[in-house]
Formats: structure tokens, C-alpha cells, sequence
């Protein structure tokens, strides 16, 4: 067998499309606990995410942790199912719709976005094999993590790593590390916030809830803490508001190390007791809504601040598919396409067609022995 994967022959004179691939963690393909069962199990096999010696993690993921966590997960996620699947998924195919027309709307040259799951489908090597049978030669890969981890953005650059070195050839890549200080995603936050403000009114405090990682990582280098506060900065700076206004926090946490702190749960739950009646949520960090936003933050951590005393919770939803949000990508992706033929404001259709057409002509003249 050999070892490297094939494309189909190339075609002289064919058309060569960039490609942008929005990449996110995952989704199970249903809330059922066989399905899952199965996103856990490729999610914690990760050593990005749980960093143990293979030989102690896998027992206890495999003969402790998929045997129970599934069921649990699994009645999580039937609280925000929806008739069209998962919240994750159907965002994300929004967001790269929206995106695709943007581009289109702004560059002549041949873009196509797709979007890919780190974990789950559609997998980030099944949908690089498909952009190559697609001709493209050049890919822009955009995790959407606006702030870089280990836990997430490195582990999507393993994924892409471990399908292209499978390849004989390897396409043109450009890898997008994180956006948590981009002028443009900075004001799409600040305006989701305006905008809820606008139609609901303002609470006494603005709690922002970043997913934690472990304290360890960031003691090892990880720079995932400090830009949450960068951002957590900016943001607070162009909505004028005061320090004690604006709560920094972490969710998620999992098992019985450290995490980064203060804990989402435990900031919520204390309010109260300090006259803070009233709090609404934004989570930054999630570009599209998911299970840790719409169920651990808008149900869960909802309960609990009622519980303890708070009269009024306001989820501020992620950023989505929304307008602004597709601005700041546009914007990013354009950026960072900077030098390539198709992203040239000047892409001269006409021309490239010819210069394909003389490709093609140029490629049977040889083919065939014929004199050039």
C-alpha cells in the first residue's frame, strides 16, 4: 500500500480555489448516549486535552469515565437539541454560509469556506480531502477560538498536521493562532452587549465566562488566561464601564485538580450575598452557541443564581451568525489572505481563464509530442 495519499491527476489549466475552514470543537451527531458516548470518547482520547500518560488515562477513561459521564451528558444535550440537530452544528454551516457570501461580496477571486469539527463530524481530515478533490491548493485554516490554548487551537493544528502528512501533495496553508485583541471582534462583542442592553434593559453587573482550562497548563505556558483578561480589558474599555462593573470567570471545570479561577459557578452563586440582583452573562470565548453556553450558563448557573438570593439572570447569546460577527471573520480572513492570487481586490477573471486556457494548451502540446 503506499504510503502517501493521492489526489485525483492534476488537470493543467483547471481552476485552483483558496479555501477558508472554520473549525470548532465538536458536537456528538445526536443527544442519544451511544452517540455521545463516541464524541467523549474521541474528545478525552486527545492528549491536548487531558495531558496524563496514555497508559494511566486510558483505563480510567475507557473503564470509568465513558461508562458513566454519557448518560449525563447525554440528558444535557437533549435540553438544547432542536429539530434541525445540534446548536453547534447548525451555527457553524450558518456562520460559513454567511461568511461564503461576504467574501464573495468583497473578492472576485474563487473562495470557498466550509466549516470542520476538531471532534465529530464533519471531521477537519474529511473535509480537507474534500476542498482537495475541489481543486484547491491553498487553505486558510481559522479555529474558532478568538483566544489560543493548547486545549483547542493547538490541538485543531495537530488534527490538520496529522491529515496533511498523509499527502503527497500538501497544499499552500495559512494558520490562523487567535483573534482576542482584533479591533473588529472586540466591537462585534461590545455591540451584541449594546444591542441587548437596547431591548432589555442594563443588569448591575456583567459577568464574562470563559471555559476554564487547568492551572497546570497555564503554569506551563499556556497563554489562554491572559488573553481572556486582554480581552475581558478591551472589551470593558469600549463599553465604559468600571472594573468593579465587569466580572472575569472561568466554567466548565471538570474533575478534582485546579482550574483557573474565580469559578463561573461559584462568582454567580456569591452575588447575592452581595446585593447583586440582577446579572447577565456574555461568553466570549464561544463563537457559536453550544452546550456550555445555552445549558451550563443559561439553565444551570441560571438556577443557581436564583437559588442564592438573585432576582433577574440574562444570557447575552454568542456571537453566532450575526452581522457583526461576519464582519470581524470578513475582515480577519481578507487580512490574512493578503498575498494570495485570489484574495486580490484587482482578480481579473478574464485573465485567469486565459492563462488556464494556455496551461491546458501548453500541457497537450507536450502530452502529445506536438511542437510548442
Amino acid at each position: 500500500m503506499p504510503r502517501y495519499i493521492g489526489q485525483a491527476p492534476h488537470r493543467h489549466g483547471s481552476d485552483a480555489p483558496a479555501a477558508v475552514l472554520l473549525v470548532n470543537l465538536g458536537t456528538p451527531e445526536g443527544p442519544g448516549k451511544r452517540a455521545v458516548r463516541r464524541y467523549l470518547a474521541e474528545f478525552l482520547s486527545d492528549p491536548r486535552i487531558v495531558e496524563l500518560p496514555r497508559a494511566l488515562w486510558k483505563p480510567i477513561l475507557h473503564g470509568v469515565i465513558l461508562r458513566i459521564r454519557p448518560a449525563r451528558s447525554s440528558a444535557l444535550y437533549a435540553k438544547v437539541w432542536t429539530p434541525e440537530g445540534s446548536p453547534l452544528q447548525t451555527g457553524m454551516a450558518a456562520l460559513a454560509t454567511k461568511l461564503q457570501s461576504a467574501l464573495k461580496a468583497q473578492r472576485a477571486g474563487p473562495i470557498l469556506v466550509r466549516h470542520a469539527m476538531r471532534y465529530g463530524k464533519p471531521a477537519v481530515g474529511d473535509t480537507l480531502r474534500e476542498l482537495a478533490a475541489a481543486g484547491v491548493r491553498r487553505v486558510m485554516v481559522v479555529p474558532l477560538f478568538p483566544q489560543y490554548s493548547g486545549t483547542t487551537t493547538a490541538s485543531v493544528f495537530d488534527a490538520v498536521g496529522a491529515e496533511l502528512s498523509r499527502w503527497r501533495w500538501v497544499p499552500e496553508l495559512r494558520f490562523v493562532a487567535d483573534y482576542h485583541a482584533e479591533a473588529r471582534y472586540i466591537e462585534a462583542l461590545a455591540r451584541s452587549v449594546e444591542t441587548y442592553w437596547q431591548r432589555h434593559g442594563r443588569g448591575e453587573r456583567l459577568v464574562l465566562s470563559y471555559h476554564g482550562i487547568p492551572e497546570k497548563y497555564f503554569r506551563a505556558g499556556d497563554p489562554y488566561f491572559c488573553q481572556c483578561q486582554a480581552t475581558a480589558r478591551r472589551l470593558r474599555e469600549r463599553l465604559d464601564l468600571r472594573e468593579d462593573e465587569m466580572i472575569v470567570a472561568f466554567q466548565s471545570r471538570v474533575g478534582r485538580q485546579s482550574w483557573l479561577k474565580p469559578y463561573t459557578e461559584e462568582v454567580l452563586q456569591s452575588l447575592p450575598a452581595d446585593g447583586v440582583k440582577h446579572v447577565q452573562v456574555l461568553c466570549p470565548g464561544f463563537s457559536v452557541d453550544c452546550l456550555e453556553t445555552l445549558e451550563e450558563i443559561a439553565l444551570t448557573n441560571h438556577a443557581r443564581f436564583l437559588r442564592a438570593g438573585g432576582e433577574r439572570f440574562d444570557y447575552i447569546p454568542a456571537l453566532n451568525a450575526g452581522d457583526d460577527h461576519v464582519a470581524a471573520l470578513t475582515d480577519l480572513v481578507l487580512r490574512q489572505g493578503q498575498g494570495w492570487p485570489e484574495f486580490d481586490p484587482a482578480w481579473d477573471a478574464a485573465r485567469a481563464s486565459a492563462q488556464q486556457m494556455a496551461a491546458r494548451t501548453r500541457y497537450e502540446q507536450l502530452r502529445d509530442g506536438r511542437p510548442r
